[in-house]
């Protein structure tokens, strides 16, 4: 069984081993592949293993020899599944991996923007505490989160997480974008429409899957309802925000802060208007890469791999 990785360095840089995928066959890894290599790599290879890298109709027609897609993330975007199921090809993802990193990032995130540890250690470290009048400063307003209403748009596994968190440091939660559970409902959680999130929130965090509906649902008119000040976290996908819309609502004070570790188009490019906007924190698609979650992640593909090959498939998206 010959098993091709189209783009293992993201997942594994070197901390990880690929040694439980090499015990299901002839296993080729490749750190990044260029579109125009694609058909190239895979070649006769029946297993082909992808992150990012586009799985499209014309690659399956191209590559008649494969039997399976695994992608190395829970968005499968990348692979035409439609394609895929037409000829008979499980795709196969990975879900639920990186919950707790990412509520953590998000958070992480969140706290960021009410403190801002960084800059205030920098500042330290730069002499301004040496050369300060006073025995404290601060360089930014520093912000209370307890007794705040954090809105919640997509209540998935990663937005229960986050909410639990958030309920930890006294905010109280309204959520939209999800099925109403009944249960998860309390003093501190309601389910709401999505205008009642927009104009009660102190924070809204993005925790949704992109859809044709969500596109863009941060965007001119939906600001327009928030809260003046209010703070945007993104861990989810950037195309879910008007990056030129949120650019201009930082820039006016309309939205205090935003806070995203996505953006629409990634690696981010030059002329993204959210590198220039005032109190916009931005990194680089991280919240999903501790060593625990890549850890998961790689255990669960190989799992996914193992159970096709004894004729049990799991976590089938086309099936």
């Amino acid at each position: 069984m010959k098993i091709i990785v189209l783009d293992g360095h993201t997942l594994n840089p070197g901390d990880l081993s690929w040694d439980g995928l090499k015990e299901l066959g002839d296993v080729t890894v490749y750190d990044r592949t260029p579109a125009d290599k694609t058909i190239e790599r895979i070649g006769n290879a029946e297993i082909v293993i992808t992150n990012k890298t586009t799985i499209d109709k014309n690659v399956l027609e191209t590559c008649p020899s494969v039997k399976y897609v695994g992608v190395l993330a829970t968005g499968y975007n990348v692979v035409d599944v439609a394609a895929a199921k037409e000829k008979g090809i499980p795709v196969v993802n990975v879900p639920a991996y990186g919950t707790n990193s990412v509520a953590q990032f998000a958070i992480a995130l969140l706290l960021e923007v009410c403190q801002n540890v960084g800059e205030h250690s920098q500042s330290v470290k730069d002499g301004e505490w040496v050369n300060s009048k006073d025995f404290c400063y601060w360089k930014h307003p520093l912000i209370e989160l307890d007794g705040k209403t954090m809105g919640i748009i997509g209540m998935g596994t990663i937005g229960k997480k986050t909410a639990l968190i958030a309920q930890a440091l006294g905010m109280k939660i309204l959520v939209s974008g999800s099925r109403k559970v009944a249960e998860l409902e309390s003093d501190t959680l309601k389910y709401v429409e999505q205008d009642e999130l927009l104009a009660k929130s102190d924070v809204i965090s993005l925790h949704c899957p992109l859809t044709e509906s969500n596109k863009g649902v941060i965007n001119k008119a939906n600001i327009a309802k928030m809260k003046d000040g209010v703070i945007i976290i993104n861990t989810s996908r950037g195309p879910l925000i008007v990056e030129e819309d949120l650019a201009e609502a930082l820039n006016s004070g309309k939205v205090y802060a935003a806070a995203l570790d996505v953006v629409s188009v990634e690696p981010i490019k030059a002329d993204n208007p959210l590198l220039t906007a005032k109190n916009c924190i931005i990194t680089p698609h991280i919240a999903w890469a501790p060593i625990e979650a890549r850890t998961r992640l790689l255990n669960i593909a190989v799992n996914n791999l193992r159970s096709f090959l004894a004729g049990s498939p799991i976590n089938v998206i086309n099936g």
